[in-house]
């Protein structure tokens, strides 16, 4: 949810029209949270249609296969390697992951954003900004640091500005 506000907020600092929808499911019970957002010149549906998404941004390995749906060979996948358990279910490898996600696209990038996170910054729980910034400055999401440096400052509470605005930093690193 704090990643959708702060592409939202990003895109409209640089004039885009954007639309957001978000699907909670179990979120409060610790489930995934699925977003779509579109932004352009002009944005009639928050939702992306099957084969149209642009970049998926996983923060966790195996929820990136949900992206399936929404992936074409042109699409941009960023993934967390964190794996968090399910319940009665054995978690797919790294290996058999990246067999899959590279049978959609061309473009699958994975990251130990949480490791890194928690090695550099003493917390992987801004894995999620860390790959936003990655994603931006490795031009695979059109808008510009600045506009994100921006709407992290915005957006994010000011007893976790200090964390993220270092994590940012470090992303850019």
């Amino acid at each position: 949810m704090t990643l959708l506000q702060v592409v939202s907020e990003a895109a409209l600092l640089e004039g885009y029209d954007l639309k957001t929808s978000e699907l909670h499911g179990l979120s409060q019970r610790g489930g995934s949270v699925e977003v779509h957002i579109r932004f352009g010149r002009k944005i009639y549906s928050p939702l992306v249609s099957q084969g149209k998404a642009d970049l998926i941004l996983s923060l966790e390995r195996q929820e990136s296969l949900r992206g399936a749906y929404f992936a074409n060979p042109q699409t941009k996948f960023l993934v967390n390697s964190l794996v968090l358990p399910i319940a009665f279910t054995k978690p797919l490898s790294e290996k058999e992951v990246l067999a899959n996600l590279n049978k959609l696209s061309l473009n699958v990038d994975l990251v130990s954003a949480t490791d890194i996170c928690q090695k550099e910054i003493g917390t992987g729980v801004v894995a999620g900004i860390y790959l936003l910034t990655l994603a931006v400055s490795r031009k695979m999401i059109p808008l510009k640091n600045e506009s994100i440096l921006k709407a992290i400052k915005k957006i994010i509470p000011k007893r976790h500005l200090e964390l993220n605005l270092k994590t940012f930093n470090l992303a850019r690193s």
